[in-house]
């Protein structure tokens, strides 16, 4: 009688602990969900996210840093550098378009010495993946910047922004006609150590061949796309609005295009793209991952919400998480895939 009682104990016991082993997985289920895998490689650089926000559009990362916790990020790009400071254009600088904005701001910057020494410690401190931005305006500047950069400590990559125009070549920019562009990537990538990113730019008749040059010539990566060159006119003065007369054309309006060219340059070259173009939503950010961007850009929506980058961050968690998709980079490029 007293073994029965005492196996019964312990039956009820089994039970109990089952019981509550069955509820504190599922309690841990619903307040962690399922494990997701979101790092992506950029050559040999491992970032822990997707999610990075775009030159230019977060300065040197700390103008944000009361809205987003810059460790937590893919990466930051960093504004774009030039040798010496940089005033920039004559304003006015922006203006606001249906679906998006032009700017003129003509590559303002504090130049890269005191880049190094203010702006570097303040996002190694914050644990930032930092790329910065380099915008000379000849090739011999380019050189000595990514140069420079890519030899300094903390400094994870470097982007080459080619939309700069030639000041030697007759203003042309570097990224619209293919023999500039050469010879430029081919000096740039000579001196530099480690990851090299070429930013495309999309004014020229067929992107992919810049894409095939970058990789041909030895980039890591290319990120698709900078500005559309655009203008507004001032009705009331009857000449152009922008002192330069045009002005990049970013935003929501131009994610269509944006989007088409970061397809199209994954169906032609097979190192990592890096999508750049309007995205502000959740959906922005899973259509260039499923064109097959390997990361991704938050720009403009920076300046209007400037959480932008944590919350699709944090929704595309939940995404994968709803989908049990465990690995990010199993959604990359589906859209490419055939049944």
């Amino acid at each position: 009688m007293l073994v029965q009682q005492n196996f019964i104990t312990i039956i009820y016991f089994l039970d109990s602990f089952v019981v509550y082993l069955y509820f504190t997985i599922a309690i841990y289920k619903y307040t962690t969900g399922t494990a997701v895998n979101l790092s992506v490689s950029i050559g040999n650089l491992k970032l822990q996210n997707p999610i990075t926000v775009a030159s230019g559009t977060a300065g040197y990362g700390q103008e944000l840093s009361q809205f987003v916790n810059l460790g937590a990020l893919g990466a930051i790009f960093t504004k774009g550098l030039s040798l010496k400071p940089r005033a920039g254009n004559p304003g006015p600088r922006i203006a606001e378009t249906p679906s998006g904005m032009l700017n003129s701001i003509g590559l303002e910057n504090v130049g890269l010495d005191a880049f190094l020494s203010h702006k570097l410690p303040y996002l190694l401190k914050a644990n930032a993946t930092v790329i910065p931005n380099v915008a000379g305006h000849s090739v011999e500047e380019n050189v000595e910047l990514a140069k420079t950069l890519s030899y300094t400590h903390g400094i994870a990559a470097v982007e080459l922004n080619v939309s700069c125009p030639n000041v030697k070549e007759g203003g042309i920019a570097f990224g619209q006609d293919i023999t500039i562009f050469s010879k430029l990537l081919e000096k740039v990538r000579s001196v530099t150590r480690g990851i090299l990113i070429v930013k495309l730019s999309p004014n020229v008749t067929d992107i992919t061949q810049f894409a095939k040059a970058a990789k041909e010539i030895g980039a890591d990566a290319v990120s698709a796309v900078n500005t559309f060159v655009g203008m507004k006119i001032d009705v009331a003065k009857g000449k152009p609005y922008f002192a330069n007369t045009f002005a990049g054309l970013s935003g929501p309006a131009i994610k269509p295009l944006a989007l088409r060219m970061v397809y199209q340059i994954v169906q032609h070259v097979d190192i990592p793209v890096i999508g750049i173009g309007g995205i502000f939503t959740l959906e922005d950010a899973l259509e260039f991952l499923m064109a097959g961007a390997k990361a991704i850009q938050i720009g403009t929506a920076n300046l209007i919400y400037p959480d932008t980058s944590v919350k699709i961050l944090t929704e595309l968690k939940e995404y994968l998480q709803h989908h049990s998709i465990t690995d990010i980079n199993n959604l990359i490029g589906i859209a490419h895939r055939k049944e």
